[in-house]
């Protein structure tokens, strides 16, 4: 979509150094003859984000999502119904305050940093509280997808972001295991990676600059992405996970010019073609002197538009993956108010955008990512029974 999320292929690199980075310099500080260092030269510490709140971390808290991610969706044991799901889920939420605090003992007494645990139930748990309830729909069947059952809905989503991969996985080990002690086993997971936080949108495996058009504020926040009202509902929002593989080879073989019409921006600096500056807003009634539209008919930039698709904004947290030279792409997340701001969005690329051609689905799902919680108010708590 047009707001694809990621880094090229040394981003992967970087990202595995900072992980080894991280633990020899673990294994450094507690050896007989640690390194002096400067006050100058010591590493300043990541501000954390607190996990209790109105809403949950892990949407718009950080305002700029993390460089790493590992996204976990698992099924609970079936027999559980009612007050021993809200159980779980409330035991879950305890755990996710202990990494955030550092406590947690998977943690391996790690500083949590910026880390965030966004927790959300899919369509068969709401179902159970509310048929009525949003959430409660599945998504449909889309285009270009070949997504195994196993990759398909699910019945909680764990997503983990962070700045340190290191910290990312202990805390992905942590919340997953308060799930599968409980009897819950796991449908498919995806660790995935973007660039650091900047002034601009960063690049994905095709080299563009990307996640532009996304509420922005407040207010658009409130009117875009959280569910409001009376009603145990409110404070939360609707996910989309999707995991697509990209050919990114065959996308990158085109040349530059056209790889520009496929997504309707520079490459250069994601400009929209247009015109205008990166931040510029998509003109889809700008024409060349000869009459052609400068974003072109099935550019990715006018068909994922909210003005083509008549769908509201998405909020995305997109992440690049690499599982192997033949399966590489992004992990998309959206949050919105309402699932068919997304499905509207989906089938207007399904009736035809240049780079729906190079991208197919391999796993699928939609969530309720609960309200937020705190020491007081569980985690599901006046949505859950129990």
């Amino acid at each position: 979509m047009d707001q694809l999320r990621g880094v090229p292929r040394r981003g992967l690199l970087v990202g595995g150094a900072l992980a080894v980075a991280s633990s020899l310099a673990a294994c450094r500080a507690q050896g007989p003859h640690p390194e002096r260092k400067s006050a100058d030269d010591a590493p300043h510490p990541l501000s954390s984000v607190s996990s209790t709140g109105r809403t949950q971390a892990g949407v718009d808290r950080p305002g700029a999502p993390q460089e790493h991610l590992g996204l976990v969706v698992l099924d609970l044991a079936p027999a559980q119904e009612g007050d021993e799901v809200a159980k779980v889920i409330a035991d879950l939420g305890r755990s996710v305050q202990r990494v955030a605090r550092g406590s947690h003992p998977r943690m391996a007494g790690l500083a949590p940093g910026d880390t965030t645990v966004t927790v959300g139930i899919g369509p068969r748990l709401v179902s159970g509280a509310g048929r009525e309830l949003p959430g409660a729909a599945r998504l449909p069947a889309f285009a270009r997808e070949k997504i195994p059952e196993a990759a398909r809905d699910g019945d909680v989503l764990l997503q983990i972001c962070g700045s340190d991969p290191l910290v990312v996985s202990c805390a992905e080990a942590a919340c997953t295991a308060a799930l599968t002690d409980a009897g819950a086993h796991v449908r498919w997971s995806q660790q995935g990676f973007r660039p650091p936080a900047g002034p601009h949108a960063g690049r994905n495996l095709l080299g563009f600059p990307d996640g532009i058009i996304v509420p922005k504020g407040p207010e658009q926040m409130r009117r875009e992405v959280w569910l409001d009202g009376p009603g145990p509902v409110a404070g939360g929002t609707i996910a989309v996970v999707r995991r697509l593989r990209i050919a990114t080879d065959r996308f990158l073989a085109q040349p530059v010019h056209r790889q520009e019409e496929i997504i309707g921006r520079r490459r250069s600096d994601g400009a929209p073609l247009s015109g205008g500056g990166p931040e510029a807003e998509v003109d889809l009634g700008a024409k060349t002197p000869d009459g052609r539209y400068r974003v072109p008919p099935m550019a990715h930039a006018r068909r994922a538009n909210p003005l083509t698709s008549g769908s509201g904004l998405m909020l995305r947290r997109g992440y690049s993956y690499r599982n192997g030279p033949d399966d590489a792409g992004l992990v998309f997340i959206s949050f919105q108010r309402e699932l068919r701001t997304f499905v509207a969005t989906l089938q207007r690329l399904d009736e035809g955008d240049d780079l729906m051609a190079f991208t197919t689905a391999t796993a699928s799902g939609t969530f309720l990512v609960l309200p937020g919680f705190d020491t007081e108010r569980t985690l599901g708590a006046g949505l859950l029974a129990g």
